[in-house]
């Protein structure tokens, strides 16, 4: 019984709908086991792999689907850095902003290993008869609290680390002391925090509709004869 619950929460992150009524019907041509394993070897590619990217150098900085961007507040200061000749200091200042974001997402996986572990039948049954993004959205309803206590501890920390909070500091005050200008002071770990885990999710969804979609992103046999299942639905 296990083995098959697993299967269907793991299934279910992945979309293989015609897997529920098979098993209820003792229809399956792989064994219970194989099936789990397959689609743990999919969750590893889902969540895992996905991750993984986001956490090396310039995993955010050069991914333009996640980079992270000035917040609309500091869009002028921006601008203004770059009209006064100071645009590699602008630079410097998005660059470390996705450094501490790549920093802090090594903490996401096993937060979200242990989203799949609570996860219950209805919510598996639930995610099953979503759509595309059902697993992704589960997961962001499920772990955002989660992430948010664990990543924003980690951005603080890394700004000192990685020089941001030097750069911002320098940022900042150079603009404020222009005249005529309208002071800011954004909460720069909060903004980052939240950004970080818009990419984390946005990664995901891209790996849950690529293995739902391409049959080539099915890395090994056991990956193919599993979701051969979803494929009939």
């Amino acid at each position: 019984m296990k083995k098959i619950t697993l299967g269907l929460i793991a299934c279910a992150l992945f979309g293989c709908g015609e897997l529920q009524q098979s098993v209820a019907q003792g229809s399956l041509g792989l064994g219970q086991l194989d099936i789990s394993n397959g689609l743990k070897e999919a969750l590893d590619k889902g969540i895992e792999k996905q991750v993984s990217k986001l956490t090396a150098t310039d995993g955010f900085y050069k991914n333009e689907a996640v980079k992270i961007l000035l917040p609309d507040e500091l869009q002028k200061v921006d601008q203004k850095l770059r009209q006064m000749g100071l645009s590699s200091l602008a630079d410097e200042g998005i660059k470390v902003l996705n450094r501490a974001a790549e920093d802090a997402v090594k903490e996401a996986t096993p937060i979200f290993v242990d989203a799949v572990k609570q996860m219950s039948f209805t919510d598996a049954k639930n995610i099953l008869m979503g759509n595309e993004s059902s697993a992704t959205t589960y997961l962001q309803n499920t772990t955002s609290s989660s992430l948010y206590s664990k990543f924003n501890p980690v951005i603080k920390n890394s700004f000192s680390k990685v020089g941001a909070d030097k750069v911002w500091s320098k940022i900042i005050s150079k603009y404020n002391s222009l005249p005529f200008v309208k002071k800011v002071n954004p909460d720069l770990t909060d903004y980052t925090t939240n950004k970080a885990m818009e990419g984390v999710f946005k990664m995901i969804a891209i790996e849950e509709k690529e293995i739902r979609t391409n049959l080539g992103s099915r890395s090994s046999n056991l990956l193919k004869n599993v979701f051969a299942l979803q494929d009939k639905k």
